[in-house]
């Protein structure tokens, strides 16, 4: 960790982004180890950045109430999940009436192509709220460490990286998704903060208490030929893949637009979190 943190140290003032965090975890020996640098110094001070998480958040509430709660998903919803029901890719969405315009969409009942959705994310939350009768949050925050909020839950005084501009002002401890901003409330697209330290406790306790890696590795034998398994991205390439080459065939994870990952090897049980602002000076390069 001290060699990543020299390469982070040295490399963060060529970068577009100011704020890194990195985490290790041992899911064998349920721990992990992390560290934060910020504007090209050693943070060390107990008050950890809290990062937009942008589309972590999809497994982090999809993903995961999928694997607490399978019973409240049929073949429709699953194939939501796995964004293979034909939904288009996103666009804006107006606040008012939003979850019946996400249900006029024709879900397609074929064997579809993977099409990744935020329209999708949403369109499985309004499915599982419905079958549930509760609202998703409920539904997959068991496991959450109290450093993983909604930003619409955000401690008031915690520190928070710019990651663009919204109406000429620094979009800071606010979501940098527009969607998740106007609609206002707790979405499956979008929408988490969590500082490095909560995220890999979250992690840890998904699979300490819920078994996260027993139940992925169903998830791949279910899901033999799909990029997306059980609401996490997969390696469908070893040497071209999100996950970065020298992954396992058995590595899953996903991405968010504000520079943030999530990788786990299932067969090492390792997991890498990389938290970033990426997108702090290409906040429009959508």
């Amino acid at each position: 960790m001290e060699e990543l943190k020299k390469i982070a140290l040295k490399n963060l003032q060529n970068q577009h982004f100011d704020t890194l965090a990195v985490g290790v975890i041992d899911f064998s020996q349920e721990t992990f180890e992390s560290f934060e640098v910020h504007n090209q110094k050693d943070l060390d001070t107990g008050l950890d950045f809290y990062f937009d998480l942008a589309s972590l958040t999809k497994p982090l509430t999809l993903a995961s109430t999928y694997q607490l709660h399978k019973n409240l998903f049929d073949e429709k919803s699953i194939r939501l999940l796995n964004h293979r029901a034909g939904l288009i890719s996103g666009g804006r969405i107006s606040p008012k009436g939003w979850r019946k315009y996400i249900k006029d969409f024709f879900v397609s009942t074929s064997d579809q192509d993977t099409i990744y959705s935020d329209y999708s994310a949403l369109r499985t939350m309004v499915e599982v709220e419905e079958r549930a009768k509760r609202p998703l949050y409920e539904l997959c925050s068991s496991f959450w460490d109290e450093e993983l909020v909604s930003w619409l839950d955000l401690p008031w005084d915690c520190f928070s990286p710019v990651t663009g501009t919204r109406h000429n002002f620094p979009i800071c401890g606010e979501v940098h998704d527009d969607n998740a901003y106007y609609l206002d409330e707790k979405v499956s697209h979008a929408g988490l903060f969590s500082t490095i330290g909560g995220l890999c406790r979250s992690l840890l306790n998904l699979n300490s208490n819920d078994q996260l890696l027993k139940h992925m590795d169903e998830v791949f034998n279910d899901f033999p030929n799909q990029r997306f398994k059980g609401g996490w991205d997969t390696v469908t390439d070893l040497e071209n893949t999100l996950a970065g080459k020298g992954c396992g065939e058995r590595t899953f994870g996903h991405l968010g637009f504000t520079g943030t990952s999530i990788w786990i090897d299932l067969d090492k049980k390792r997991g890498a979190v990389i938290l970033t602002n990426a997108t702090q000076n290409y906040w429009y390069d959508r």
